[in-house]
């Protein structure tokens, strides 16, 4: 979400859980490098994935790639001593159903963090206004007021909602939302995002996982950081690199390729689920659409492991190679919200590119007069659930007034949690190392150098 004031939120926040580390998958199979003009634009690479030999094997193979004078790349293999590199998620918390709100805090105030039109409700108003209920399906639905007719004034403001978890999530954890419909339209600006809460935006990142505007077909993926922080080059992603400086006003940007990830293409085709692995090793999303999914999440339950092995490519990657997590990402509060117009979907040369108004003005056309124009800016989420690696240490959350909080479902699964401290589950999978170890440092000290290849370029 691109923020542009200070983002410390002004809800009242009773609780804060907060999990733990995890290892991750990260292979490098060969690819041509891809290349970024001095702009930052992406120029897609015509190689493609070359699928590994042992599949199984390759969550503890470590690929590092030297190029040399000659133009010949030198391929180390290292084999893991030991163990396999963790990727089994056990469930934490499932925010779904007649809980779906339980664990959420309601804005209750303007957008005066990107200055878009919008006054967020607070909980009574948004339940008395039904712009959040649990449909007949068992949904949770979010929406844009739709039904105000809003007269002319220089500053006017349609009701919205914007929700922050009263749950945090670090290094380790899994996050997945699976959605049915995502708010589009001209002047709509939706987003599903984390930040932390530690120090002022963007000392503590944030991580955009859904987010996009007006008529756009696509989501963008991005993280913000302080300085130092990069995506680096030659990831292996589905996604088409932006930007790859985090540190930027608009982050380091990743888009998603996949159709029907926003829009009304993500609602015909019955929306479709997102993935935020959020590891030492870096940051990795995924997206699919509704016939995409794989099986081991379409038929998970909110007791279901996660296994990410079987997931091939991300959309984006963030190796930590370039961006150390620990340091730039501290445990992330979750968001959901839509605005209206504001600092990217109101910029007028923004807004023309993809809505032909009458008067090309994003407020004008849009947020003043009837509200018949919204009937498509809502969320519609079958659930969001988190997971937390096998290994994880257990991280006590900053605080433990626990008493005034909505005790729910949102519920909290794995054995032996409470509401205020997040614990990994008990073994029940064959825990692995830590994810960093394809770092170089930890090649010297955990792996065995097994191959070498050399490939003309």
């Amino acid at each position: 979400m691109l923020n542009f004031a200070n983002l410390q939120d002004q809800e009242k926040r009773d609780e804060v859980s907060v999990v733990g580390r995890t290892g991750t998958v990260l292979i490098h199979p060969t690819r041509s490098r891809d290349k970024l003009g001095q702009t930052g634009n992406h120029v897609e690479s015509s190689s493609r994935y070359t699928k590994p030999l042992w599949p199984r094997q390759a969550r503890c193979l470590n690929a590092f790639f030297l190029p040399t004078m000659r133009g010949t790349t030198l391929f180390f293999a290292f084999a893991c001593l030991l163990g396999q590199t963790n990727a089994i998620y056990n469930p934490l918390r499932e925010y779904a159903g007649s809980t779906f709100f339980d664990r959420w805090s309601y804005y209750g105030d303007v957008d005066n963090t990107t200055w878009g039109n919008v006054t967020y409700l607070d909980q009574p108003s948004a339940h008395q206004k039904s712009l959040t209920y649990v449909n007949d399906a068992g949904n949770a639905v979010v929406r844009v007021d739709n039904t105000t007719t809003i007269l002319p004034a220089t500053l006017v403001h349609r009701e919205s909602i914007r929700l922050t978890s009263l749950d945090s999530y670090g290094v380790g954890s899994l996050i997945i939302i699976d959605a049915l419909h995502i708010p589009y339209g001209c002047s709509v600006w939706p987003a599903f995002w984390t930040y932390g809460l530690q120090e002022e935006w963007p000392l503590a990142g944030e991580i955009d996982i859904i987010e996009a505007i007006n008529g756009m077909n696509n989501n963008q993926i991005a993280l913000h950081t302080k300085q130092g922080c990069f995506q680096a080059q030659n990831v292996e992603q589905t996604g088409r690199t932006i930007e790859r400086d985090c540190s930027t006003p608009r982050g380091c940007i990743v888009a998603e390729t996949k159709a029907n990830s926003f829009g009304p293409g993500f609602a015909q085709a019955g929306g479709g689920v997102y993935v935020t692995q959020i590891a030492d090793s870096g940051i990795f999303f995924w997206f699919w659409s509704r016939n995409d999914i794989p099986e081991n999440i379409r038929s998970a339950t909110s007791a279901s492991q996660i296994d990410t092995t079987s997931w091939g490519i991300p959309t984006a990657a963030y190796p930590a190679v370039s961006c150390n997590m620990t340091e730039f990402f501290p445990p992330q509060t979750l968001v959901l919200l839509t605005t209206l117009c504001g600092v990217w979907a109101g910029v007028p040369d923004i807004y023309a590119s993809t809505c032909q108004t009458p008067t090309r003005s994003c407020v004008n056309d849009n947020v003043i007069g009837p509200g018949d124009k919204f009937t498509t800016a809502y969320w519609e989420i079958r659930y969001i659930r988190t997971y937390l690696s096998d290994d994880a240490p257990p991280v006590s959350n900053s605080s433990s007034s626990s008493a005034s909080t909505p005790q729910s479902s949102t519920s909290l699964l794995t054995t032996g949690d409470t509401p205020t401290t997040s614990v990994p589950a008990s073994a029940q999978t064959t825990s692995g190392v830590n994810s960093s170890l394809w770092m170089p440092s930890l090649f010297l000290s955990t792996c065995l150098a097994g191959v070498v290849f050399f490939t003309t370029l």
